[in-house]
């Protein structure tokens, strides 16, 4: 077996490694460039999970040499090797990638022009003398592309990005949407927090307002082109076609014979002994699946398999290769399968399915005593200690910096901004974290003060600390679990100034959830029985009474948790268990309503996928929104499909056009209609934006029922 000094440490820890194919070898690059690419060159991504399962991407820019790819592929099929052969393989290729590479990078791509061949290198500097010009694409996937540095790569309907190192400016055109610049800020952002280690200025400029640095750069502006219509889009309601074929070398050369002309396919037809293309061509899919006792030279053909089978098609060179060991396959695979059970769901021999093993996620079980030697386990967690470090938290005030009582730590009003320091020793070394939280009521000072205080406190620490922005109701586990045991208690308004408090409402409802990682926070929800959820527990504080409610799906920490918040709130809780309400408790919320009762938010088999519905590039397009998805993806200009396998909700949002709202209860009804695998007739519920009923907020951690009431795009760019 041939291994490569880099796999030494492949796949060791969970998360994404980068390399790059520099005269036929491989070079990392460095984490703080993970999601830029330059487009004269071929790239090798391993994606690994706790569990430990893993995908591997070759991934091929539009300029690189046929050398460069013929190493990628040589390079990704040793890596399968030294990984047991258990990894699911993907070739991507720029612009047309998998959602689940897209999916690794939420504030998009980059597509950067040169390559190896031309000396650009991937190295980290905070180079203030850099001169670029991107050109933002895409609402769900992100992708921010290099143009030439001058006003015939710009038109009106598109964001653009112009990179002058000390100054970053977001230029938006005049026919650009709302979501569109909202995506493109995320991008911007990135550059400023990971490129330049939080020290470029950005500007926002609509077309029309450049400032004079613009026009230095740029030269004198002329007439700027209309927006184009991207028809690119391939319909995606060409039903789903799929023909299944298998691969044998029995003749002593590779043989490829027909097994069933259209999908849908029974599991049945996959015999372990073999390995098979499903052809989903009209799609621009290969799939090619190993079966576990097929012989070596067959499986280790799989992706070359695969590439031959598309030139010999004479399908277009965009198209996505899958490789999937028996065990590990896709959603978008087993959709084409009529009758697919998974190993956890089947009846006949187990056996067949034991090399899946790897690919089902195992939860790491969150065990601070053994976070330094667990690395596996940090990582899955977000987690750099075991938050017994030291804490100090300041609260911003007119500007300034001001300590917050230690007695009060843990506690974060909504109308505040917060700087926590967070100080551990790591090897002989001191390390630091600055969290700034902001609170979703705070005003544009306290935001921009925020930002201006945590560079100052960078900078005066010698600029080793790392920043991590944290916006109220998105809290990572780490920050959580520096209270040491108690929860974190995020108040929705107010402030902890002296006597600066508002007057908190009478009767108050706080939401206790465990993270991954056991810390524990409560959230004030709005006090109605519809906050309510089986898998965790609340506590509910009227004028005369205080209970703790506890739902079926809940844990002990929860109610541990639940003690500190009752003390924090002053009096002696009674305990309810759902499904055993005294009638005062339903009386305190405004009576009894429908709440989130599905427990399958604690074991999901298969995991809810988003969709956007639009018409914004001429026609209606269905696009899935990669990685893990939040709230801020629903785009209020579009209907959105939110699939959890049992249920299909439709999101109308409020800007939405009246041809979406019409087509889109089609495309719903034709997406379940054409699923091979059979969910003909599954209810499809359709939900307004600023009226999401419980039973859909569920599937999104932190639903924030005030965020439509801001616009998100005044929120993003209060970050800037």
């Amino acid at each position: 077996m041939v291994s490569h000094r880099e796999f030494a440490t492949a796949g060791k820890q969970p998360g994404l490694q980068v390399w790059r194919i520099e005269n036929m070898d491989l070079k990392p690059v460095p984490k703080t460039l993970h999601g830029s690419f330059y487009t004269g060159d071929a790239y090798l991504l391993l994606a690994t999970t706790a569990a430990p399962s893993y995908n591997i991407h070759m991934w091929l820019g539009d300029e690189c040499s046929q050398d460069e790819s013929g190493a990628a592929a040589i390079f990704s099929s040793q890596l399968d090797d030294f990984l047991g052969g258990g990894p699911v393989q993907y070739r991507e290729v720029q612009n047309s990638e998998s959602t689940t590479f897209v999916g690794y990078f939420r504030s998009g791509i980059k597509y950067q022009k040169g390559g190896v061949a031309s000396g650009f290198q991937h190295v980290v500097t905070n180079d203030m003398n850099v001169k670029r010009l991107l050109h933002i694409k895409g609402r769900r996937a992100i992708r921010a592309t290099e143009v030439d540095m001058s006003w015939s790569s710009f038109n009106k309907g598109d964001c653009f990005i112009i990179d002058l190192g000390k100054d970053v400016y977001q230029w938006c055109g005049s026919e650009c949407n709302r979501f569109e610049k909202l995506k493109a800020a995320q991008v911007t952002i990135d550059i400023r927090d990971n490129e330049r280690n939080g020290r470029a200025k950005l500007h926002v400029v609509n077309e029309g307002e450049e400032p004079e640095a613009i026009i230095q750069a740029l030269g004198p502006k002329p007439n700027i082109a209309p927006g184009s219509q991207d028809d690119e889009k391939v319909d995606t309601s060409n039903k789903k076609k799929g023909a299944l074929y298998m691969i044998s070398d029995a003749s002593g050369s590779m043989k490829v014979s027909a097994v069933a002309p259209s999908s849908p396919f029974k599991q049945a037809m996959l015999s372990l002994e073999e390995c098979y293309i499903l052809d989903n061509g009209v799609d621009k899919n290969i799939f090619v699946w190993k079966g576990p006792k097929a012989n070596m030279s067959e499986r280790k053909a799989a992706m070359s398999a695969g590439q031959k089978f598309i030139k010999d098609k004479g399908y277009s060179n965009k198209t996505q290769i899958q490789v999937l060991p028996a065990g590990a396959e896709t959603t978008l695979f087993k959709q084409f399968f009529c009758d697919w059970r998974d190993k956890d769901e089947t009846t006949g021999p187990s056996k067949a399915f034991t090399i899946g093993r790897i690919a089902k996620v195992e939860q790491v079980p969150f065990d601070a005593s053994t976070l330094h030697s667990n690395k596996a386990m940090a990582a899955q967690h977000g987690m750099v200690d075991d938050g017994k470090g030291k804490v100090q938290i300041w609260r911003v005030e007119n500007g300034d910096r001001v300590p917050v009582d230690p007695s009060q730590y843990g506690q974060f009003y909504g109308g505040d901004c917060y700087l926590i320091l967070y100080s551990y020793i790591h090897g002989s070394r001191e390390q630091h974290i600055i969290y700034t939280w902001q609170g979703l009521k705070c005003t544009q000072d306290e935001l921009a003060a925020s930002a201006f205080l945590t560079v100052q406190l960078d900078d005066s620490m010698g600029g080793s600390p790392v920043q991590v922005r944290v916006t109220q109701g998105l809290e990572p586990p780490h920050l959580m679990s520096l209270f040491q045991g108690k929860p974190m208690i995020i108040h929705s308004g107010g402030t902890s100034r002296k006597g600066g408090q508002s007057q908190t409402g009478s009767t108050r409802l706080f939401h206790i959830r465990q993270s991954s990682s056991r810390a524990t926070r409560a959230v004030e929800a709005g006090a109605t029985a519809s906050s309510l959820n089986t898998n965790d527990v609340f506590v509910l504080k009227t004028p005369n009474a205080l209970f703790v409610w506890r739902g079926v799906g809940a844990s002990d920490e929860e109610m541990e948790a639940a003690k500190h918040v009752a003390g924090f709130l002053g009096g002696s809780a009674s305990q309810v268990s759902e499904g055993k309400e005294p009638g005062d408790f339903w009386c305190a919320l405004g009576g009894k309503k429908d709440y989130q009762t599905s427990k399958s938010l604690r074991n999901m088999i298969r995991p809810p996928r988003l969709f956007g519905c639009s018409n914004k590039t001429g026609r209606l397009s269905v696009e899935e929104v990669p990685g893990d998805f939040t709230q801020s993806d629903l785009a209020t200009d579009d209907v959105m499909l939110l699939d959890t396998w049992d249920q299909i909700f439709l999101w109308v949002g409020n800007d939405a056009n009246a041809e979406e709202r019409t087509g889109a209860p089609k495309i719903a009804k034709e997406y379940v209609d054409s699923d091979p695998s059979g969910r003909r007739g599954l209810p499809i519920t359709t939900i307004k934006q600023g009226a999401e009923p419980p039973t859909f907020t569920g599937w999104f951690q932190a639903w924030d029922t005030k965020m439509w009431e801001t616009d998100p795009l005044e929120r993003i760019r209060a970050r800037f």
